[in-house]
């Protein structure tokens, strides 16, 4: 059983409302009027890598964004694309395993966004360099995925271990990966990290933080 037949099920039984449009960096949040990496993107041309049910790509078009959603789910995808005609905006959309962009051109993108999708992926350096190919020089590229520590919880936080989570029900595997690790992986791969968020988890029981938010920048050619 793969992530992607965990998401096509969790589809099947989700409907498309508006209470989902937003930019969220978790699935209980926070959200980018909390955390404020994205900014102004009335007229670029942005990526929603992991692109889920559509909430973030939908926003970002809402505000004005040229937005491309990218998932490896095609019922994730039927979704996001009744998410779309609810907001009433067009979206591009792509069926594609997150490392696979070829159908972007180098230099085309003026924002990369990826929301808690990339802890499910194995091999994150072969996206990271993708992501670096399609980005302009100079554009941002902010990441969110499951917080290192929270994820001690499923047995451990040393880099390329496979943990078993869930979302919705479904079983989901997650990688564990290092501060180390993905700060490594994005400066071989031509990004300069400017900011690691950790946000307060909003159960106020919690211990660790749940999420952490990357902001890095594409340097080089």
């Amino acid at each position: 059983m793969t992530n992607t037949e965990s998401w096509d099920r969790i589809a099947t039984r989700t409907r498309a409302t508006p209470q989902m449009i937003g930019v969220r960096f978790s699935p209980d949040g926070p959200d980018d009027t909390e955390v404020r990496l994205i900014g102004d993107v009335a007229g670029c041309r942005v990526l929603d890598l992991g692109c889920g049910a559509g909430g973030a790509a939908v926003a970002l078009a809402q505000r004005g964004a040229h937005a491309i959603g990218v998932d490896a789910s095609a019922g994730q995808l039927t979704l996001a694309r009744e998410l779309a005609e609810v907001a009433e905006v067009r979206i591009d959309w792509r069926h594609s395993d997150l490392g696979d962009l070829v159908f972007l051109r180098a230099d085309s993108v003026d924002l990369t966004l990826s929301t808690d999708a990339l802890g499910e992926v194995e091999d994150i350096g072969r996206v990271f360099r993708n992501v670096h190919r399609v980005l302009r020089p100079g554009a941002p590229f902010v990441l969110s995925y499951e917080h290192p520590l929270a994820l001690l919880e499923h047995g451990s936080y040393l880099t390329g271990t496979a943990v078993s989570s869930e979302r919705d029900g479904e079983p989901i595997v997650l990688y564990a990966r290092s501060f180390a690790d993905v700060f490594t992986e994005l400066t071989r791969s031509g990004f300069g990290v400017e900011t690691i968020v950790e946000p307060r988890p909003r159960d106020r029981k919690a211990v660790v933080p749940r999420t952490i938010v990357w902001r890095a920048r594409k340097e080089g050619m």
